[in-house]
């Protein structure tokens, strides 16, 4: 009899004991393991003004955006200072995953419409994997509808399409201060002039700092690389500076900029106007973010 008593109190102990060191393991392990901690937030939008960010939609997240860009304000008081002379771009931004996005768009300017997407390959991280920065890479089609200027000419459909590849790469350095490089390649299988390159290469620099925690102040440059043809003149580059202002699920973004096209090929290529001469746009980017799911 006692022998049994003795034999039951012995098991308590001994699960007791075994109980209390899984506990211990269990405290241990959620202590000691690494974890992953990934940056948000590096931009406010999938623009940083007119370029693209690294940022996409996530998953089921759907962003209705309407660009704006007004006429110069060197048109003076007779053209309202640019209000007179305006051209919007209209877009949807849909999230497959957390980290590919895809999108369409549509711009007067020679009645283009865009088709493009955007993979989140890095994500800045530290933690159990440190990454330094995030990378993402924007591939897009341009198709341009204009009625052609020659209808009795043999005209083919691929002439009308242009295509843009970039690798966008950014860090946020801390909480306020964040910066991108856009390394960018844009092929046109059309161009106006027989001494007009196909193939244009470009850099694009952004960036942003926080000013408030609903505030922050934007700056873009897009440096092109010009091939040495005799004879060429190149279109001046863009450059932009602005503001992000969040409220709720919209983003408002208002800029002075040099150029007035809104889609890559556009901007990056298409600039005609310079800082220097006073041909300044004012314009704006509104987004507006809808959770179907």
């Amino acid at each position: 009899m006692y022998t049994k008593l003795y034999f039951t109190l012995l098991l308590n102990v001994v699960c007791l004991i075994g109980s209390k060191a899984q506990d211990m393991d269990s405290l241990l392990n959620s202590v000691t393991t690494p974890k992953i901690n990934y940056t948000t937030a590096t931009f406010k939008s999938t623009h940083v003004l007119n370029g693209q960010s690294i940022e996409r939609m996530m998953e089921g997240q759907l962003d209705v955006r309407i660009h704006h860009r007004f006429g110069t304000l060197n048109s003076g008081a007779y053209g309202l200072y640019g209000i007179d002379q305006s051209t919007v771009f209209l877009g949807l931004d849909y999230g497959i995953k957390d980290w590919i996005m895809v999108g369409i768009g549509h711009t007067p300017y020679e009645k283009t419409y865009t088709g493009y997407t955007k993979f989140s390959i890095l994500r800045q991280s530290i933690g159990e994997k440190n990454m330094p920065v995030s990378l993402s890479l924007f591939w897009g089609t341009d198709i341009v509808t204009l009625k052609w200027t020659d209808p009795n000419r043999t005209n083919y459909n691929s002439s009308r399409l242009s295509y843009i590849t970039q690798v966008l790469v950014a860090r946020k350095f801390n909480d306020n201060f964040s910066l991108q490089l856009s390394p960018t390649y844009i092929h046109k299988n059309l161009v106006a002039e027989a001494i007009d390159p196909n193939d244009v290469y470009a850099l694009g620099i952004g960036g942003r700092y926080k000013l408030s925690r609903r505030i922050s102040v934007n700056a873009e440059y897009f440096y092109n690389v010009h091939p040495n043809l005799a004879g060429k003149t190149y279109n001046p580059n863009s450059l932009s500076f602005g503001f992000d202002i969040e409220t709720g699920g919209h983003v408002f973004q208002i800029m002075l900029t040099n150029s007035q096209l809104m889609t890559e090929r556009g901007f990056i290529d298409g600039t005609t106007g310079t800082w220097k001469n006073g041909d300044i746009h004012l314009g704006f980017n509104i987004s507006r973010v809808f959770t179907l799911y």
